[in-house]
């Protein structure tokens, strides 16, 4: 057992957070959603998904109640689960309860890591890249992960856990045996290309859903929106390529494909790939949830992130930057969500959609 804090009760934070204690382990779950904080205190935390439903009850404290920590044994493992706009003070505010030999989390996308060793150091912090993971809070006290069944199953590893420089440590395989109960998971040496695969991965997926608001399958059965989805998959793989990441397969395929994807024959068949999963669960990642809930969304520090990588090495990606522009629109109350977007986007960027399918 584990004496485990989570400081996010969001969607990630929840499931993490809720599997976590049903496995066993002492968690405590900070969060300033009160809502949340009371529902769970009271009826504690519904868990559905490809697994057994089950019911959790964390420890669950308003933000304002984490002042009862400084009283208490420190813990061994602290999860940062918030967006990534929060992620330094978040990395300073949990820092305060974490035992000088254990180490702090980021259950988070985008790419939060240096912003937490900036804070903590390199050596109390570990990088967690979640791949093919998706859960949604809409309600407080109930978290659902949309599929049919565990990534396991299917023979692809959830949890990768990484130090920043490439070491394989007993802490990180502790890490990935904790997480197990959840999903499967493996250590990695190579956090920074799992880190930028993900980040292809949320960059493709997570605004087109957002700006739409269609869910992923509905989007699958969209040679449109296929289109953009693609676009946004290339430009961020030529700039993590650029950048020299080794990066992993994500999105279904190797990178080298995205990269590659003015090629017509490539194209077509990454279109085909994806037109496949409209018979698929209908999901609708933090991005579209942040829409949905009417919360500034992660869009500076996600696709953003990969624009101010492209400005520095000089390299134009307008797919992107119609994207960011739009969901900018979003977040400012300007635009609302919309199929019609997708084609704004697209024209913005002066991208014709082929239809391959």
């Amino acid at each position: 057992m584990k004496r485990i804090l989570f400081l996010g009760a969001g969607a990630i934070g929840s499931y993490l957070g809720g599997w976590l204690k049903h496995a066993g382990h002492d968690v405590t779950i900070i969060d300033p959603w009160a809502d949340q904080v009371d529902k769970v205190n009271q009826d504690g935390i519904q868990i559905s998904g490809p697994h057994e439903n089950i019911i959790s009850f964390p420890r669950m404290l308003h933000l304002h109640e984490s002042e009862k920590l400084s009283r208490e044994q420190k813990f061994e493992i602290g999860f940062i689960a918030l967006k990534a706009y929060d992620t330094s003070w978040a990395a300073k505010f949990i820092d305060n309860y974490i035992l000088e030999d254990g180490f702090i989390v980021s259950a988070q996308n985008c790419w939060p890591d240096p912003l937490i060793a900036e804070v903590v150091g390199e050596k109390r912090t570990i990088g967690l890249v979640m791949s093919n993971i998706s859960a949604e809070l809409y309600k407080p006290g109930k978290v659902s992960r949309p599929g049919q069944s565990r990534m396991r199953d299917q023979g692809h590893d959830v949890f990768r856990a990484g130090e920043h420089n490439g070491e394989i440590t007993n802490r990180a395989k502790e890490l990935i045996e904790i997480l197990d109960p959840i999903d499967s998971g493996r250590v990695t040496n190579n956090l920074w290309g799992e880190r930028w695969a993900k980040l292809g991965q949320n960059c493709m997926g997570n605004p087109v859903v957002a700006m739409s608001n269609m869910g992923t399958a509905e989007l699958a059965s969209d040679y449109v929106c296929r289109c953009l989805q693609i676009n946004l998959a290339k430009e961020a793989s030529i700039i993590g390529i650029k950048l020299g990441y080794n990066i992993d397969n994500f999105g279904g395929t190797e990178v080298s494909k995205w990269s590659n994807a003015e090629d017509k024959d490539v194209y077509s068949e990454l279109d085909g790939m994806i037109a496949r999963r409209s018979q698929g669960p209908n999901r609708h990642p933090s991005m579209a949830q942040d829409v949905i809930k009417g919360r500034v969304t992660e869009i500076r520090f996600m696709n953003g992130y990969v624009l101010q990588k492209a400005i520095e090495i000089g390299i134009d990606i307008p797919a992107t930057k119609a994207t960011i522009n739009m969901i900018l629109k979003i977040d400012s109350g300007e635009v609302k969500p919309s199929r019609d977007n997708i084609d704004i986007v697209l024209k913005e960027a002066g991208i014709t959609p082929p239809n391959t399918v």
